[in-house]
């Protein structure tokens, strides 16, 4: 039995990584396509996410499977509940990579506006976070994840810097409205990107130390203001 519950859980996280390495080649496609403007790396994304869909579909079951026929415990349980919020993640981070796709097409006219701002460094940002979420799952790596955490207050400072200057541009220059209000968009589906990184981090720190750290930040910011 010991044997047969080692294998479903080796095959799991094979498909995981799988799919992980997929998102991460995804994200880094669309937040190139950002930086130099090159709408062709957009090429073949929404082909891929469904690839990444089916990955999900099959993670789902392979969690249900293992949770009906060995009810795991302890830490065996921990990971299962992480593989399935993971799991979840990164579909949502594929989704994503969709999304900035779109918006990136959509605004390829209007490259001098984004370098005005500062969607490229944010994207970068969001993108690193990414790498190094799925890095720290793979590898089981405590620090990686917690430095995750640590980065995404930068890309929500980035962007409500973002919305600033885009608000300021539109009212100035109304032909600036349309990129504008695509481009505020962008910049709120990257912060998600980032977002569901740091969504990824807590899943394996949960796994690993048994703490639960979502929304940890919110609730003491809250407290201090009690």
């Amino acid at each position: 039995m010991q044997e047969h519950f080692t294998q479903e859980v080796e095959t799991l996280k094979t498909n995981l990584i799988k799919m992980a390495s997929l998102v991460d080649e995804q994200v880094d496609r669309v937040i190139r396509a950002l930086e130099t403007n090159d709408t062709g790396l957009c090429k073949g994304v929404r082909a891929k996410d469904l690839e990444i869909d089916a990955y999900d579909n099959l993670i789902q079951t392979e969690c249900e499977n293992i949770l009906a026929l060995f009810q795991p415990v302890a830490i065996d349980l921990r990971f299962i509940m992480s593989a399935l919020m993971i799991n979840n993640q990164l579909e949502r981070c594929g989704d994503i990579a969709v999304n900035i796709a779109q918006r990136v097409k959509k605004t390829a006219e209007y490259h001098n506006l984004i370098l005005e701002s500062q969607i490229i460094e944010m994207g970068k940002q969001a993108k690193e976070m990414v790498k190094k979420a799925i890095d720290s799952f793979v590898n089981i790596n405590i620090e990686t994840a917690y430095s995750v955490l640590d980065s995404d207050e930068n890309v929500d400072k980035l962007n409500k810097q973002t919305f600033k200057f885009l608000i300021n541009k539109m009212q100035k220059d109304s032909s600036v409205i349309e990129p504008g209000a695509h481009l505020i968009v962008l910049a709120r589906q990257i912060e998600r990107l980032a977002d569901h990184a740091t969504n990824i981090a807590e899943n394996l720190i949960f796994y690993v130390e048994a703490k639960i750290v979502t929304h940890k930040k919110k609730l003491q910011d809250r407290k201090k203001d009690s």
